[in-house]
């Protein structure tokens, strides 16, 4: 599985103050990832992307640059992050699931102003490839130059826009706009899930398939974006994602300890992450399962994704035991398979604490980690035990680059104090509400 990591703004900002500087940055996470406990592959050193937009006299397409090379052992990456600005900026690590090492594989794509990336993994893949192609026309079909699942589903994507009527290689002057975007994204899930319903049972059950996907897809238009957290189960978790949105983003002086500040009601940043870029649990709000999030204009709104795995029950606990195989822990504190839902309904206070104490477990600075911890014999992890990894490989010593006292340790859970309301809006907790309107 891979990482990745949305910016949009009211004004540029340069690339390196969320790629590179960061404590948490998506680089460290390309070789010290939090919540993606792989023992068999626990880097995502498979290349690297970064998609970003310019001033529009230059035009509506993003630039891109990608790369094969280990994000943290590339020199380009940080020269040209410290020189750069831009209002909206995609960012990618990748851990390979399909396709080979190439740039052509490497996250983001783009046609047009488009530009897309992808975390996760499409259900049966080499059952559904044929079908998924035979439904495209052939400009969508030729315009796949690599081999991943995650290029097929944006093919798919453009594919489904074009039905809808809109033209994705002439993109109006304002972008789609954040509903056209939403739409198609909801079209192009609905049709993945449809080519996987059509695998004969016997096919499952002969090859013993897993047809779970794993579809946490991001897309921008140079003006609105979408993101999805999605998993086609009913019962278990999605792969991690969280947003936050404030005034600024700071960096507070001392080792990359940047912070999201808030001055008023409105926000003029929001940041989308598979991993929260700071140790600051009260400014980063989990996406629940199954939603869909847009931004436009700095204002965020999560919708839940409504279809045959949406569970109407706001209490109903899903299983984390899928993407802990996949090498990914969930935002959610969820109970095993065979736990059954809670006959009481938790409080709201525990509704939060319930999303938000695995994040205060997995994502703590060193400076609290106890170093007698691996001594202690009758030590029982809250998470995947990862003593036994093989360390991370040391970064280059760049002068535009902050480092960060990070490591794969991981400090005893203890109970965290529930963060005030006015920080965390509770709506975003339970996904039968409509929305969330952050402005």
């Amino acid at each position: 599985m891979c990482r990745f990591l949305v910016y949009k703004g009211s004004d540029a900002i340069l690339l390196s103050k969320i790629i590179l500087d960061p404590t948490h940055s998506i680089l460290n996470q390309s070789f010290d990832s939090r919540l993606r406990l792989d023992m068999r592959r626990p880097h995502n050193g498979d290349g690297f992307g970064i998609g970003y937009y310019t001033e529009p006299e230059l035009g509506p397409e993003p630039c891109i640059f990608t790369s094969t090379i280990p994000a943290w052992n590339c020199i380009n990456l940080q020269r040209i992050a410290s020189k750069t600005a831009s209002p909206l900026i995609f960012a990618h690590v990748r851990a390979t699931t399909e396709g080979s090492l190439s740039d052509d594989n490497c996250h983001p794509f783009s046609h047009g102003s488009l530009l897309w990336m992808h975390n996760g993994g499409l259900g049966g893949w080499k059952h559904i490839k044929r079908r998924l192609g035979e439904r495209l026309a052939d400009k969508w079909y030729l315009g796949v130059h690599g081999g991943t699942d995650s290029e097929w589903a944006f093919a798919l994507y453009l594919d489904t826009l074009e039905r809808m009527g809109h033209n994705p290689s002439a993109p109006p002057a304002q972008g789609f706009g954040p509903t056209v975007l939403r739409h198609a994204m909801l079209a192009t899930i609905k049709q993945i899930n449809d080519f996987i319903a059509a695998i004969p049972e016997k096919t499952i059950e002969e090859e013993n398939l897993d047809i779970r996907s794993l579809l946490n897809f991001a897309i921008a238009d140079g003006h609105s974006v979408v993101c999805t957290r999605y998993v086609s189960s009913k019962t278990d978790e999605a792969a991690s994602l969280y947003y936050s949105s404030g005034t600024t983003w700071e960096d507070k002086g001392n080792k990359g300890e940047y912070q999201m500040d808030r001055r008023d009601k409105g926000a003029d940043i929001v940041l989308v992450a598979s991993e929260p870029l700071t140790f600051e649990r009260e400014s980063w709000v989990t996406v629940p399962t199954n939603s869909i999030l847009t931004i436009h204009k700095q204002t965020v709104m999560v919708h839940p994704i409504i279809d045959e795995y949406y569970n109407h029950n706001p209490y109903h606990s899903r299983s984390s035991q899928f993407v802990t195989d996949k090498g990914l822990i969930t935002n959610e504190k969820s109970t095993p398979a065979t736990t059954s839902t809670p006959t009481t309904p938790m409080s709201l206070h525990q509704s939060l604490a319930k999303s938000l104490n695995p994040l205060s477990a997995v994502l703590s600075p060193r400076e609290n980690y106890n170093p007698n911890i691996l001594n202690n014999t009758s030590y029982t992890p809250a998470i995947s035990d990862i003593r036994h990894a093989s360390p991370a490989p040391s970064r280059p010593a760049i002068t535009s680059y902050k480092s960060g006292e990070l490591g794969n340790t991981k400090k005893k859970r203890t109970t965290a104090p529930i963060p005030s309301l006015v920080q965390i809006p509770a709506d975003s907790y339970f996904p039968e509400l409509d929305s969330i309107n952050r402005n």
